[in-house]
């Protein structure tokens, strides 16, 4: 779209390496910071794991790279991680979702076509067979689109099963940072999002070699299209309450990072509203400028690659849509906001304000609910969410606060007379490398932490509930 010149590259370098790296350096041993819960080491982490969950069927944990690979991981403290599928196996050489039904478990993610400058989503089924290995299927495959070659294509990176175990929901992040032209070297001439991007897909669980076409209509028609409008939903669980919840991380600009009760048929805004805030690209009069704008960062990549651009050709709205609003965050933590009127980082239980939902740049991940109210107060039937970003480290989310790299307890409260919810969340650890996914195992919670030689997996132990005699 436009030449950089030779300081924007160097800038884009550097800003590369920092922020990827950001969140994997050294923080410190993880450390809680409520009364309650006491933490482990329990073991090595693959290297580059994006996932993890237990295997109810052998009772050992099950984690992924987003290199192909398929760790078997003994649910026992200091146990090694042995690697028992990988990409040549499966077939999807981007992988980043996993999930578990029964003696089956569901992969996906992406393939790279058209010479690497194109990708195809992809969704597998991997059976138990007598003798231990698996018989892997195809559940779908997609129509090729285009890919880009930098952090904004987020890929297809999260599947959950359904409670009542018919279908299959799977993310498809955006391929863009807020919606601006992504050709590939011109390889897909003014490409933005597609049909398959930034949505979330909902497929039967028994479905074999479906083909997902990269069309709007005709994806609605077949009921594959359950919900739109959503940047990168790269972790969803169903709550107690059996509603569907997804954690989202907004781009560049400093939007706020979305939590969405994601319904059937609704969109979520994306590109043109993340975190309850306007995408400025999309007005005529936008000129990017760090000094008139403080929620651009000069360091940015979209800024320093000029992704942030007057931009007449932006696509308007859709009609008569509304866009479904975020949770409310009512705090008291991971609620700074840049205020729309002065331009300043304030705090929302301070100034009064419910931010939709978390501070820009945390980026959410690992995502899980006490479903069957195993917890004792003050978790009972409660979430937990993971922040990847460092503060003290990340050139984004330091301008707005230096904590990050933690783990979030979510109270959700319904409101019937919106038919929606706000959510109280509190910090309760932190000091994590790279922590990218979580799983709730009775009243253990195991974090994965992503990255090199010293990642881990770390367990959480939490009160039990205790049943009375009544009960």
């Amino acid at each position: 779209m436009r030449e950089a010149t030779i300081l924007q590259m160097l800038a884009l370098l550097v800003c590369t390496l920092f922020c990827a790296s950001a969140a994997r350096q050294a923080v410190g041993q993880p450390h809680v910071l409520v009364d309650g819960i006491t933490i482990v080491r329990f073991t090595d982490a693959p290297p580059r794991s994006v996932r993890l969950q237990l295997d109810p069927t052998s009772g050992t944990f099950l984690a992924i790279t987003i290199d192909g690979d398929l760790y078997s991981i003994p649910a026992t403290r200091g146990a090694s991680p042995q690697r028992v599928a990988t990409a040549v196996d499966h077939g999807i050489t981007r992988l980043q979702g996993l999930a578990i039904h029964g003696a089956s478990i569901y992969l996906c993610g992406n393939v790279a076509v058209n010479g690497g400058k194109g990708t195809k989503g992809r969704l597998v089924r991997g059976r138990l067979q007598p003798d231990g290995s698996r018989r892997w299927t195809t559940v779908f495959e997609t129509d090729s689109f285009g890919t880009v070659q930098i952090a904004f294509d987020h890929g297809f990176n999260a599947v959950v099963v359904s409670p009542d175990e018919r279908h299959l929901y799977v993310t498809s992040g955006s391929r863009t940072d807020h919606g601006e032209v992504q050709d590939n070297g011109g390889a897909y001439p003014d490409a933005r999002e597609e049909p398959l991007t930034a949505s979330v897909l909902r497929v039967p669980i028994d479905a074999e070699n479906l083909h997902l076409p990269n069309d709007l209509d005709e994806l609605t028609a077949a009921g594959y299209l359950y919900a739109r409008g959503i940047r990168n939903a790269y972790d969803m669980a169903f709550s107690s309450a059996g509603h569907l919840f997804a954690v989202s991380n907004s781009g560049d600009y400093d939007h706020p990072e979305d939590m969405f009760w994601v319904r059937e048929g609704h969109h979520y805004g994306f590109p043109w509203v993340m975190g309850g805030v306007d995408n400025p690209q999309q007005y005529a009069d936008f000129h990017p400028d760090p000094e008139n704008d403080p929620f651009i960062n000069p360091y940015s990549l979209a800024y320093t690659q000029e992704y942030f651009y007057n931009d007449p050709d932006f696509p308007p709205r859709p009609e008569n849509v509304t866009f479904t609003p975020p949770v409310a965050n009512i705090g008291p933590d991971a609620n700074y906001y840049r205020d729309r009127e002065t331009g300043r980082v304030v705090k929302g239980d301070e100034t009064g304000v419910a931010v939709g939902t978390f501070t820009a740049h945390r980026s959410p991940l690992g995502l899980v609910f006490d479903t069957d109210t195993t917890l004792a107060l003050p978790y009972r039937g409660d979430g937990f969410v993971l922040s990847w970003t460092d503060g003290t480290q990340s050139v984004l989310l330091g301008r707005l606060s230096n904590l990050g790299a933690d783990l979030i307890h979510l109270t959700l409260f319904h409101n019937p007379h919106t038919d929606h919810y706000i959510v109280r969340a509190q910090r309760i650890a932190e000091g994590f490398r790279g922590p990218v996914d979580a799983e709730l195992v009775g009243s253990d919670l195991y974090v994965l932490e992503h990255g090199g030689s010293e990642a881990a997996i770390w367990k959480l132990s939490l009160s039990p509930r205790r049943t009375s005699r009544t009960e």
